[in-house]
């Protein structure tokens, strides 16, 4: 459990820097065809709260269960990292009229002008589903929060669409790459979901 909070610390300085980067760099706003036929919608309720949430219960899930522990932590690293690669690649400003959350909260340190592609809002509780797919009702409790950050993001124009949708197709390269090379801390989740 050390090493992967060590790993996840890690990922997290990582992610700081590349949205840091990603935001200085970032270029003119792109069109966007849902974007474009959908009006601006404030959603900072649920997009800032609403991931403090998803992440206090995940790391409620670790600390209740310390056999899970190992391969989450690490998951989630390779997500982080993962994505942390992805948003110093791609310099496309914030979308046109994007919602502007306020800077002035502990999800500041996470989210940037930047960083979108691809979405992490929508990214990380597919992940987690990924994770718990054993578990019919957490499994579903995470696809919903998946699809629910994913409409928000796009509501908010926090995202543009390529950002969400691919979300699910790099989240599941993240995990698979996660179940083979942590392949002892996965057997160690399942044996126990």
């Amino acid at each position: 459990m050390i090493s992967g909070l060590l790993f996840l610390t890690l990922s997290l300085i990582i992610n700081f820097l590349a949205g840091t980067y990603a935001s200085s760099q970032a270029g003119n706003a792109v069109r966007d065809l849902i974007l474009d036929h959908v009006p601006v919608v404030n959603v900072n309720v649920v997009f800032i709260y609403g991931i403090i949430l998803f992440y206090t219960f995940v790391g409620y899930l670790v600390l209740s269960n310390h056999k899970h522990a190992p391969f989450i932590l690490r998951s989630l690293s390779v997500f982080i990292l993962v994505r942390s690669f992805f948003i110093i690649l791609t310099h496309i400003g914030p979308a046109q009229g994007a919602l502007a959350y306020s800077p002035n909260n502990i999800t500041s340190y996470f989210n940037f002008t930047g960083d979108l592609f691809f979405s992490g809002h929508t990214g990380a509780p597919f992940l987690m589903a990924l994770i718990y797919w054993k578990n019919f009702k957490l499994r579903l409790l995470f696809l919903f929060t998946s699809i629910l950050f994913g409409i928000v993001v796009l509501l908010g124009h926090l995202h543009y669409s390529i950002d969400v949708f691919s979300a699910f197709f790099i989240t599941y390269g993240t995990f698979e790459i996660s179940k083979n090379i942590f392949k002892k801390e996965y057997h160690l989740l399942n044996s126990k979901i």
